[in-house]
């Protein structure tokens, strides 16, 4: 059992020794909510000291201990909550499992973000190389040190909202509150702690990755998708209005008639398979989305 925190980094440093090995993106929001209300207690009670608070804090708040296992808890009820309906144990055999995927939530809610991620890479990689160029050209001027504090505060914004859209449609934890600001340090240091955080450089390179990453899922997902389509449809195109395969120097070429079913055969599962790329092009970026956006607790 740890003593009872005098101060209040002594009751983060003790709340996040309690949490250790929970979900570095529920550390951070349990850290932040802690904070928040041992701050906003010591702003409403000017005449009391820090660790006459503190001691009745733990009464009302609850100890360390306690916070992080009401929070281990909610994790575990959110995330059963959030959870989409259950469906029936999956089945050993490939083919079931395989067919399967097109009653996945995830697959479709995949295969949106897949979609959406080329206009918000677009937009991401704009911000920061505008952001960057604007910076480099200020860099001389009075309000050059004032933009560049503004575009890196600008950046970790929009790994926040980043965040919420990769939980909402790829199922990957992620914060949902900013890391506290550290109102007791000086300005000083609290901008160059902003700086030397490892999390404000690596989402400035998540966001300027997203444009290639957000046009490779694009070109995948098209692809996937009109490919077997197509397969489907020209079968019916070349029987009901005669057209062809393919046309070279002016010379039709058309399908046996006999190959219909295997195209339209191939471009149905094709479908499915599609289904199951965009699902792991999903967990695989949100992994990346997970890594590169939210900070490790310590």
């Amino acid at each position: 059992m740890n003593s009872t925190p005098q101060t209040i980094g002594e009751y983060l440093d003790q709340l996040r020794a309690a949490l250790a090995g929970a979900d570095p993106a529920m550390i951070q929001d349990a850290l932040y909510d802690a904070e928040e209300h041992l701050r906003s207690e010591l702003a409403d009670n000017p005449g009391m000291g820090e660790t006459e608070l503190l001691a009745k804090i733990v009464g009302s708040y609850g100890a360390p201990e306690e916070v992080a296992e009401i929070y281990r808890n909610q994790e575990v009820t959110v995330t059963r909550a959030l959870r989409p309906p259950p469906r029936r144990e999956p089945s050993s055999n490939p083919f079931v499992r395989f067919f399967a995927v097109a009653g996945d939530p995830h697959a479709y809610a995949a295969m949106f973000y897949l979609l959406l991620s080329l206009a918000t890479g677009i937009f991401y990689f704009t911000w920061v190389v505008t952001g960057i160029a604007m910076s480099m050209a200020f860099a001389l001027s009075l309000i050059g040190i004032p933009f560049l504090i503004l575009f890196f505060g600008s950046v970790r914004m929009l790994s926040l909202l980043e965040g919420r859209i990769v939980e909402g449609m790829l199922g990957v934890r992620m914060p949902r509150r900013p890391p506290y600001p550290e109102r007791d340090k000086p300005l000083g240091q609290r901008i160059a702690a902003m700086f030397t955080d490892p999390r404000s450089w690596s989402s400035l390179f998540y966001m300027l990755v997203m444009l290639p990453l957000g046009i490779i899922y694009f070109v995948l997902l098209v692809l996937s998708t009109v490919i077997p389509v197509a397969l489907m449809a020209a079968p019916f195109a070349q029987a009901i209005w005669d057209l062809p395969v393919a046309q070279i120097d002016g010379i039709n070429f058309y399908a046996p008639a006999w190959t219909y079913p295997i195209e339209f055969v191939l471009g149905f599962l094709g479908l499915f398979l599609m289904l199951h790329v965009a699902r792991g092009i999903g967990r695989m970026h949100g992994g990346i989305a997970k890594s590169l956006l939210v900070k490790i607790a310590a």
